[in-house]
This record gives C-alpha cells, sequence and structure tokens, in this order.
C-alpha cells in the first residue's frame, strides 16, 4: 500500500522518534533544526556589525540591493544544491551548467525579445534534463552521486569550451539592465530573494518535497512507505539543474558575456553556503533560509577584505575558517538541542 506524503515522513523518521516516546518529542526536528541556522544568522549578524563599524550605509536600503545582486548567482546555485543535499546527494555538475549556460546565452541572446525568451526557456530546460539525466544514472547505475554529476561536469564544460574557446560574446542591453530594474525602492534580484522563500515555503508542502527530504533522512524507510528512489533522484537532480540554469542566466547579466570556465567558482561555494546555513551534508535536515543566509555570509566576506585593503587571495582563507567555525558551532548547538530535547 502507497502511503500519504505525510505518512512517508513519519515512517521515514521513525528510528529517531522511537527512542523517546514522550509528549514533546516531536519538535525534536525542529529544535535540531533551529540550532545550527540560529548559529548562522549569529554569524551574519556578527559580519554585519564587523562591516557597518568598517563601511557607512551598510544597513541601507542601497547596500541591501547590492548585496543581493551580488549574491544571486551564488543563491541560486545553492538552492538547487540545498535540494540535492537534503536528498543526501551532492551535485558537481552545476559548475558546468553555468558556465554553458552563460556560453549559450552569450552566443545566441539577440536583440529579439522572442528569440532571446526562446533560448532563456531552452537553457532553462536543458538544465533541468541534463540534472534528470545525472539523477537517472545514479539510480540505474547505483553509482554516487559525486562521479556521476563530476563526469557530467567535465562534459559540460568541454562542450562549452567549443561552443566558446575564451570568455566573450554579448546580450542584449536590456537583459543586462534586468539586474538593476526596481520596483517599490527594491531591485530585481530583492525580489528574486522573496521568490525563492515563497518557492521554498510550497515546495517543503508539495510531496516532492516531502519525499526528498524523507529519503535523505531514511531512503530504506522512504522506499518501504513506496517512495519511488529513482523518481526522488531524477526530481531532486533536475531541478538542481534547473537553479544551476537560472544561475547562468543571472550571472550574464552582471558580466555580459559567456564564460566556459566560470562556474567552477560556484561549485564548493554553494555547498558551503547550505553548509554554513545548518543544511546537513548526510541529508534529510535543512533549510533554504539557512542556505540564503550563508550565501549573504560568503558575500560579505569579499566585502570585508575589499574594506580593509587586504589581498583577494585571502577571502577563500576566511570563507574556509568561517566554514569550518559554522560547522563546528552547528554541531555544538546542535548536540545541546539534543540534549534539551530527550
Amino acid at each position: 500500500m502507497v502511503m500519504s506524503a505525510e505518512q512517508t515522513v513519519e515512517r521515514a523518521q521513525m528510528p529517531a522518534q522511537a527512542k523517546d516516546t514522550r509528549p514533546g518529542i516531536d519538535w525534536r526536528g525542529r529544535a535540531l533544526d533551529r540550532a545550527p541556522f540560529l548559529v548562522a544568522c549569529l554569524m551574519l549578524a556578527l559580519i554585519v556589525a564587523i562591516y557597518g563599524s568598517l563601511q557607512s550605509g551598510v544597513l541601507s536600503l542601497d547596500e541591501l540591493n547590492l548585496d543581493t545582486a551580488a549574491a544571486m548567482t551564488l543563491m541560486l546555485a545553492a538552492t538547487g544544491q540545498t535540494i540535492v543535499l537534503l536528498r543526501g546527494g551532492i551535485d558537481l555538475s552545476i559548475g558546468g551548467m553555468i558556465s554553458l549556460g552563460t556560453v549559450f546565452a552569450a552566443t545566441r541572446f539577440t536583440d529579439d525579445p522572442s528569440t532571446t525568451a526562446f533560448w532563456a526557456l531552452a537553457i532553462l530546460g536543458l538544465g533541468f534534463l541534463i540534472g534528470a539525466l545525472n539523477g537517472l544514472l545514479i539510480s540505474l547505475l547505483k553509482l554516487q552521486p559525486f562521479l556521476v554529476t563530476l563526469a557530467t561536469w567535465s562534459i559540460l564544460n568541454g562542450v562549452a569550451m567549443i561552443i566558446l574557446p575564451t570568455d566573450g560574446g554579448s546580450v542584449p542591453g536590456w537583459w543586462v539592465g534586468f539586474a538593476s530594474a526596481q520596483l517599490l525602492g527594491l531591485t530585481s534580484p530583492v525580489w528574486m530573494l522573496l521568490a525563492l522563500l515563497l518557492f521554498w515555503w510550497w515546495f517543503r508542502a508539495t510531496r516532492a518535497g516531502i519525499t526528498i527530504q524523507a529519503s535523505g533522512s531514511n531512503e530504506k524507510s522512504a522506499f518501504l512507505s513506496g517512495v519511488s528512489i529513482t523518481r526522488v533522484n531524477i526530481v531532486t537532480y533536475g531541478l538542481s539543474g534547473l537553479f544551476a540554469a537560472g544561475a547562468a542566466l543571472f550571472l550574464i547579466t552582471q558580466t555580459g558575456a559567456g564564460s566556459p570556465t566560470i562556474g567552477k567558482d560556484y561549485i564548493l561555494p554553494s555547498v558551503a553556503a547550505a553548509v554554513i546555513g545548518g543544511v546537513s551534508l548526510f541529508g534529510g535536515r535543512g533549510h533554504l533560509a539557512g542556505t540564503l543566509i550563508g550565501a549573504f555570509v560568503l558575500t560579505l566576506i569579499g566585502n570585508l577584505v575589499f574594506v580593509l585593503h587586504v589581498s583577494s587571495y585571502w577571502q577563500p582563507v576566511a570563507s574556509g575558517v568561517i566554514l569550518l567555525l559554522s560547522v563546528l558551532a552547528s554541531s555544538v548547538a546542535e548536540k545541546a538541542a539534543r540534549s534539551r530535547v530527550q
């Protein structure tokens, strides 16, 4: 008998819940989710405070618009990565998809809005199909996601270099202007940020969102509850590819040109943003809001490096330290939350 989505999650979480049957145990998962998220919030507040002490106008609307635009490509890539991490996997192919997406846009977009819209939709569709293929290969061949997506990344990167061997091409001016378009004082990236949060609020209530998280928590229990693991993998990696393609389309509003190698710069940061935000690398636990905060943290680190007038080579060092500290702090907070609910 196939269970409902809610029953699927309950079945997947049964091993953890069976350890304690007290009335308050239903809040256990929420408490464990909340602890790393609060750590990420505190880390962002600390960085903003330091940045604000060095630079005026940090809390202004203009700064919010600028920082959100700077972080949006990473946010889009990390959204797809978050979905994959909740499933218990990882997607390295987003680097290749971002590179290929910018290359297609730079060589296919024209001043004709209908032609550009067609190619934009084609890039999004290609991203979903490539991601879905990753999920299918992982399920049918029983291969590790790391290896499958690493191979896909290499293939996509190679195709991008064949189409555009060096950085170049161009996109229409009205496409570049999208990133600075304003409504009610907020630029389009800020509205995109709100749209991502609304998407997540809706997605987590859908059967797809519930089964992805349940499969990441306990794949065997989810399978016994009637969940098709192959279908879950196809949807999971398909969405990751879709968001990577979206990241490429937004990135080219910033650069105005295509790059066959630029995608590699977003692979590890997309994972780091999710981990800083409290998403578990072992699947089943996390929230997109934390990932978006993690993306802001990584972006503001770059701003701090610039304001302090130190070499940009220190940025990855600082990012690595922040990542390590966030993992340690989240681990301590999670253990404290676990002891409270037990």
